[in-house]
């Protein structure tokens, strides 16, 4: 199987690697367009700042290239969040891929929502064998509503969404490269899709 890991300056995708050599893959990191269409799997990371990133991809023109793709993509933390049509991090226009809008956190609590918190309302196929209320680790100061394509909550100040699906687009807001078992099964569960 053939696994692209999308290369475009956001974050440290190296402990994703060593979670994918974990099930057996040995994933490609590239911004290369033939590499990334000729994939079997597509894994879009990322940490940092949204209009940076969404830049990058556009100088690249990534951005035509993601969301063209046909065969299943996976979207984690920041990769989810450029997944949809606006984040106010800067007022950013992102990809467009999932009808909804990415708001920040605000309130009293601490910001950025960071460590394990448990996950509800699961569906779909990224969730196979994991259980309501597992916990998933969170790095993050800006998330989803609840909207159509949610298939995953958790609470932080609100309900937001952990996970998206529209088509063969997945995303999800927590790491799950580090989130221990239940992290190394959604990578799982996203291989065999």
């Amino acid at each position: 199987m053939r696994v692209v890991i999308i290369k475009y300056n956001a974050g440290n995708v190296q402990s994703l690697e060593f979670a994918l050599n974990r099930l057996g893959i040995d994933p490609l990191v590239t911004d290369d367009h033939e590499e990334i269409q000729q994939a079997d799997k597509i894994i879009f990371p990322g940490q940092g700042e949204a209009r940076s990133a969404m830049n990058y991809l556009k100088d690249k023109k990534l951005d035509r290239v993601l969301t063209q793709l046909r065969q299943p993509v996976l979207g984690i933390c920041l990769g989810m969040q450029l997944m949809c049509s606006h984040t106010e991090e800067n007022d950013t226009t992102c990809l467009g891929i999932m009808d909804a809008k990415v708001k920040r956190f605000e309130g009293s609590f601490k910001i950025p929502h960071m460590g394990w918190n448990n996950i509800t309302q699961l569906s779909g196929p990224l969730f196979s064998q994991i259980k309501e209320q597992d916990y998933l680790y969170f790095v993050h100061s800006y998330y989803v509503n609840i909207c159509e394509q949610t298939m995953a909550q958790a609470e932080y100040g609100n309900n937001f969404s952990v996970a998206l699906q529209k088509n063969n687009f997945y995303a999800i807001q927590p790491h799950p490269e580090k989130s221990a078992d239940c992290g190394i099964q959604i990578l799982d569960n996203f291989l065999k899709i």
